[in-house]
């Protein structure tokens, strides 16, 4: 039976595919994905401590990890969840889809069960808090590679058995269709209703109802939440 709100501790879940047998006896080769240059560096530097770890790329944006991802062909993926252009859960979907064979190990900040569940939803197998230790985040690598899932320490999710399963539930972004996360991303830029709407061919009162409808379905009352509800959901860099 799945589990409820329970709080996960190091936690690494499922068995050891056939695959990362081989993927043990080899040094693993990973694309480290941050926008800032003092992190990738030391994140390099703490991995390639790890005698079977090797870090064979960089990337600073969403767009440059798709195309490092397809170039390198990584084992594992650090991705940095705040990007400059299109966030890291976007970025996760994208290599997932493009390079099937890579595990991604989602490294953010927050620690939210939605935005857990988001990274596992996008196709994540890993999640990283950036206060962890930095063995975690090695134990981490290793445990993704061998096929596994990994949440970092004291990670409060309300169905921990869902991680380790094909069903994650849906966030209440998630849930917002393409149209409204458009008007959601322009309302946070600080447009007026009248921008988005002859940016997006709308009307002013089409716009106005997708402004309402979202704010019902994401559970805030102004601007103000909703701007919060975005950054501490890293949907876009601060």
């Amino acid at each position: 039976m799945p589990m409820s709100r329970k709080e996960v501790s190091l936690r690494v879940l499922g068995e050891e595919t056939p695959a990362a047998q081989f993927a043990a006896v080899s040094r693993l080769r990973i694309l480290v994905v941050d926008d800032h240059g003092i992190v990738r560096d030391g994140l390099t530097a703490l991995l390639e401590r790890e005698p079977d770890l090797r870090v064979v790329g960089h990337a600073a944006t969403g767009a440059e990890a798709v195309d490092a991802a397809g170039r390198l062909r990584p084992d594992v993926v650090i991705m940095d969840l705040v990007l400059p252009d299109f966030n890291g859960i976007d970025a996760t979907t994208r290599i997932v889809r493009e390079v099937p064979g890579t595990r991604i190990i989602a490294l953010s900040a927050r620690h939210t069960s939605q935005l857990v569940y988001r990274a596992m939803r996008a196709g994540a197998r890993g999640y990283v808090v950036k206060a962890a230790a930095g063995t975690e985040l090695v134990t981490a690598v290793k445990a993704v590679a061998a096929g596994r899932t990994f949440v970092s320490d004291g990670l409060l999710v309300e169905d921990a058995g869902a991680l380790a399963s094909d069903y994650v539930p849906k966030t209440p972004y998630e849930r917002l269709s393409s149209r409204e996360r458009q008007v959601l991303r322009r309302i946070v830029d600080g447009a007026t209703s009248s921008a988005i709407a002859q940016h997006l061919s709308l009307s002013t009162k089409t716009v106005d109802t997708y402004r309402g409808r979202l704010m019902l379905k994401l559970g805030l009352a102004n601007r103000t939440a909703l701007i919060r509800f975005v950054l501490e959901n890293e949907l876009i860099a601060p």
